[in-house]
């Protein structure tokens, strides 16, 4: 029940803790930003509109945003949320969880291009080409959690005590790790430096072209999928980041929602403080994350008794 209770309170708050990035950048840039509840009031305003299909899309073009919000969905099933164990766990599904992800990132590109848009197609080639370097990451990182645990399953890296276990063993290293784990996290949700979410010019944007044919109730699905996805990594990160796991289930979710609320904040100053890199460099930026997980490797196995 716990577990059920957590997993709503995350999807219910998911678009709130998006709107944390706008309020922290509206803060650097001296402006008073929009109200914490903006992508409530979108979501909604977007749900009672129409949507607009071109006659030359499919089928796929419907079902991208539906698989999109589902896939997001059921990864926060397998996330541990707070150290209380996930809704969603067997042997295993750390690497199922890689290839839902990376469904719903199919789907999506794949809705792009059956738009016939030169414009979207160049959007899905970048989507589908950035996420290479992020996945070499994340089984790089399983890798080395593997080594330490000998499981590959969720749960057993951020349920309960598993995550100061993971501190114990690797030490300082495991911070190398949440470092790449946070470039992750800019790179799949399309954050700056990686995109910039907020830029309306088709030649620099990655995810926000893919987008540009949705509307109404299925551009609603996109967004709430991406907040979904964005929660999922920012859980990841602060789950890794600040370990302890009050006895409490109440203390507990008070200290994992807090904890998560500094990973957004840092997302905002990220995206205050560093420009959008050109599009040649983002694979260098996006392999520093490889690198680190990969060296965090090397480390851990080189002193390991």
């Amino acid at each position: 029940m716990q577990s059920i209770i957590l997993l709503a309170g995350a999807m219910a708050l998911a678009p709130l803790y998006a709107a944390l990035i706008l309020k922290v950048k509206a803060f650097f840039g001296g402006k008073k930003g929009p109200p914490l509840l903006i992508h409530y009031y979108t979501l909604a305003k977007l749900c009672r509109k129409g949507s607009v299909y071109s006659t030359s899309t499919t089928w796929i073009f419907r079902a991208g945003p539906v698989v999109s919000l589902a896939t997001a969905a059921m990864a926060l099933m397998f996330l541990p949320l707070a150290g209380q164990p996930a809704l969603l766990s067997f042997k295993g599904d750390a690497i199922f969880l890689l290839y839902l992800l990376g469904l719903g990132r199919f789907f999506i590109i794949a809705a792009a291009l059956d738009t016939g848009s030169p414009f979207e197609g160049m959007g899905a080639a970048r989507e589908a080409y950035f996420p290479i370097f992020c996945e070499a990451t994340l089984f790089m990182t399983l890798v080395l959690f593997y080594v330490l645990t000998g499981e590959l399953r969720l749960s057993s890296y951020l349920a309960g005590g598993q995550s100061m276990a993971l501190w114990r063993a690797a030490g300082a290293p495991l911070l190398l790790v949440v470092i790449a784990l946070f470039i992750v996290l800019l790179a799949e949700n399309a954050r700056v430096p990686v995109d910039d979410p907020a830029t309306h010019l088709e030649l620099t944007m990655i995810h926000e072209v893919m987008v540009l044919d949705h509307s109404g109730p299925d551009f609603a699905l996109i967004e709430l999928g991406a907040f979904f996805k964005l929660f999922f990594y920012a859980g990841l990160v602060a789950r890794l980041f600040c370990p302890v796991t009050p006895a409490s289930p109440v203390a507990a979710a008070l200290v994992f929602f807090v904890v998560l609320a500094l990973v957004y904040t840092a997302v905002g100053l990220t995206e205050s403080l560093m420009a959008r890199y050109r599009m040649d460099k983002v694979p260098q930026f996006v392999l520093t994350s490889f690198a680190l997980a990969a060296f965090a490797t090397v480390i851990t196995l080189e002193f390991m008794p």
